[in-house]
């Protein structure tokens, strides 16, 4: 009876082992693309992970490293506009008085193809607001517009273009926030003052 324990006991921890193990490797990493690697200074003979960045200036490219769907993409926020010429202003049913614009530009890095869309961005003012899409396109809309529906992205191939938001002119937003799925913490591009 005590050899059905400690085997039991025995089986019990090596597969909390595995679990743990396992569980350890979940998510995606996001790091910014023109960072130089540090230097080692622990004697560990594995490298470190890198370190995750969640904010960057705009311009910066940060890439993502989607483990668990075997995805790897980059994510950039080129330019922001506020206002921009377009159609009549989006009015009181969307929120804002005038257009705003991310322009942003999504590549593929990896060799999955997967799918971008305008959905995952959003604007994030200083008070707690925020501006989402408004799933608008074409007609006078600022070109080249950001795909709305899910479009399929290839092996090195890049989609890039421009997110109208109805955003009020008295306001800025601080950031430009971009939350897809694959990742656990939204990344956030500052908005550089008008």
């Amino acid at each position: 009876m005590h050899t059905r324990t400690i085997t039991a006991a025995t089986i019990a921890a090596a597969f909390m082992l595995t679990l743990t193990a396992c569980s350890s490797d979940n998510g995606a990493t996001v790091t910014k693309s023109d960072s130089k690697p540090e230097s080692a200074t622990t004697t560990s003979s594995t490298a470190p992970e890198p370190k995750q960045q969640t904010t960057f200036t705009m311009g910066e490219t940060a890439d993502i490293n989607d483990r668990p769907n075997d995805i790897t993409f980059s994510a950039a926020v080129i330019a922001y506009a506020q206002p921009v010429k377009g159609p009549q202003p989006p009015g009181d049913e969307l929120g804002g008085d005038v257009w705003a614009t991310a322009e942003i530009k999504v590549c593929n890095t990896g060799a999955m193809t997967f799918t971008v869309s305008q959905f995952p961005w959003s604007l994030a003012y200083e008070d707690g607001t925020r501006v989402e899409v408004t799933g608008l396109n074409g007609g006078d809309l600022p070109k080249p517009e950001f795909p709305t529906d899910d479009v399929s992205v290839k092996p090195d191939r890049c989609v890039r273009g421009k997110i109208p938001f109805p955003v009020q002119s008295s306001a800025r937003p601080q950031y430009i926030v971009y939350a897809p799925d694959a990742i656990d913490e939204p990344l956030e591009w500052a908005v550089p003052a008008a």
